[in-house]
């Protein structure tokens, strides 16, 4: 079996998405529009969805490419608990957001979902993104983010565990609320965060909700291996897969393993590759992932070759929305599901249980204060 999962991002991961005929490029910032995007998702049983987010708008001087976005973080909370069985992954900007914050904002989002929520933990390199917030000089070189990010995730870790699970009491009678034993301080101090806790958030109910990481370098690679549950990787082929595959679980055996793919699907492979080239004129596209253009059958294939090569499962990202997605949810789950490589139902009903994740116990667990 193979974990699958879509990346959304605005109308599609090509720039010219929106100007297709079954865009809705005047509600990317509605709810309903990603309401109708996850509940399509959680219809073709994918694990989970990660939203794509920045601090950066183009700054080409284009104005025929789609600016401005919504909150991921925000659009997840929203969106959760119209399903009931989908994970949510939304990108968070680490380099900029306080972890205390976030801490209790993916919380919340583990809670409205009843534990389907998670993060995906992004660096922020550009100077142009710290104009925005005007606290230090930029560049700062790519070591020290990957550090600072992985003291944030620590933090927010940390911040999870705070409140043991059992630290609500709600005992009316006594009018006790919490046992005040079961709060602990985290007290981090570290070369970028100081943060004495404890959360205003209860533990959240997986304990811990799933971290990802997408890498293309030896640096973020070792962010990976210290901070995150899952990783998404950049292969080109089958050989690649299995080598960068092999270079992150030398780092550490039990991370999970993704491949991410820009997919591009129709009925045939002409259809497919017209369709992409009626894109291509309108705008470039360029990808640091591989551009697959084919049928569901071809990508099933792919995918299958690129499992058999050591990848525990796939981040596809939809060229153009809603066209590819669908494709995804009733064309390659159909196909993967003859092929006995995928479920036919949900087995678990939180996010961790779907990635095989055992809850993990509390840290702070019988410490005093």
């Amino acid at each position: 079996m193979v974990h699958l999962a879509v990346a959304l991002e605005g109308a599609g991961w090509h720039p010219a998405a929106w100007r297709e005929p079954d865009a809705r490029p005047d509600e990317l910032f509605r709810p309903r529009y990603w309401a109708d995007l996850v509940i399509e998702a959680e219809h073709g049983l994918l694990d989970f969805v990660t939203i794509e987010d920045s601090l950066g708008a183009p700054r080409d001087g284009r104005t025929d490419r789609v600016d401005g976005r919504l909150d991921a973080v925000l659009i997840a909370a929203r969106v959760a608990p119209l399903t009931r069985h989908i994970g949510f992954l939304p990108t968070a900007i680490a380099t900029h957001t306080e972890p205390f914050h976030l801490s209790k904002a993916i919380a919340t989002l583990d809670y409205v979902s009843t534990g389907r929520g998670g993060v995906r933990v992004r660096i922020a390199s550009s100077p142009d993104d710290a104009a925005h917030f005007g606290r230090r000089e930029f560049p700062v070189p790519l070591p020290d983010l990957a550090e600072e990010a992985g003291d944030w995730v620590e933090v927010v870790r940390r911040l999870w565990d705070s409140w043991e699970d059992d630290a609500e009491i709600r005992d009316t009678a006594t009018g006790r609320f919490i046992d005040r034993d079961k709060l602990h301080y985290i007290d981090f101090t570290g070369r970028f965060f100081s943060v004495k806790g404890p959360s205003i958030t209860p533990r959240p109910p997986q304990g811990q909700p799933p971290v990802a990481v997408l890498s293309h370098v030896a640096e973020i690679h070792r962010l990976a291996a210290r901070s995150a549950d899952l990783v998404f990787l950049t292969p080109q082929d089958a050989d690649d897969a299995r080598a960068l595959g092999q270079e992150v679980r030398g780092l550490r055996e039990d991370l999970l393993v993704f491949g991410d793919v820009v997919v591009f699907l129709d009925e045939t492979e002409q259809a497919a590759r017209d369709r992409k080239a009626r894109l291509d004129d309108r705008a470039k596209f360029t990808s640091d992932a591989l551009v697959f253009t084919g049928t569901p059958a071809q990508l099933a294939d792919q995918l299958l070759a690129w499992r058999d090569a050591g990848l525990s499962g796939f981040r596809l990202r939809p060229g153009a929305l809603p066209h590819d997605l669908t494709a995804i949810t009733r064309g390659l789950v159909p196909e993967l599901q003859q092929r006995g490589a995928f479920r036919r139902e949900y087995e678990a009903g939180t996010l961790r249980g779907l990635l095989g994740l055992e809850r993990p116990a509390n840290r702070y667990a019988g410490a005093t204060r």
